[in-house]
């Protein structure tokens, strides 16, 4: 296909690039405008027919994104509110338990060293207990062999007597 004007325009010729529109640049222009105009008038138009104004929608869009950002900041907030009156709780309870843990150690240690003392105690009694009875053995078998005599008459004397209850009674 042969181009109509060329490309590169050689020096001396007598096509220019002002030439090749006829030397008519306000008609181009005038043309240009009216075309713009035209396009503006359209987009108008149509916006005005279809109630849509994406301006209106970005500005409404925008301030329900800085409502919501506000709602969750305040929402943030009083969580962190609650949170550290929470946590302010927590590190109280966790206070008491601690004395009350060192009050009952306290406690512990007292009742340990008194069982310690009683025991001690028990010991010493079992051991005066033991002598007791030792020094107490060593008596009876140094005294004389009648205590057992005497106990063996007194069953005799029990056993005779039930015997005549059993003989009246029958």
């Amino acid at each position: 296909m042969p181009e109509l004007a060329p490309r590169f325009y050689p020096s001396g010729s007598p096509v220019t690039p002002t030439s090749r529109f006829g030397g008519q640049p306000f008609v181009i222009g005038a043309t240009a405008l009216l075309a713009i105009v035209i396009g503006i008038g359209a987009i108008a138009g149509w916006r005005a027919y279809t109630g849509n104004a994406p301006e209106l929608d970005r500005v409404v869009v925008t301030r329900q994104l800085q409502a919501r950002a506000t709602q969750a900041s305040e929402q943030l907030v009083e969580k962190t509110k609650g949170l550290e009156a929470t946590q302010q709780e927590s590190i109280d309870q966790l206070q008491m338990v601690q004395d009350q843990l060192q009050s009952v150690r306290r406690l512990l240690a007292s009742q340990q060293a008194d069982t310690k003392k009683l025991s001690e105690q028990v010991t010493t009694l079992t051991e005066s207990i033991d002598s007791l009875r030792q020094s107490f053995a060593s008596a009876r078998s140094s005294d004389d062999p009648a205590p057992s005599v005497r106990k063996s008459s007194r069953k005799k004397v029990f056993r005779s007597a039930n015997r005549k209850r059993g003989k009246s009674q029958g």
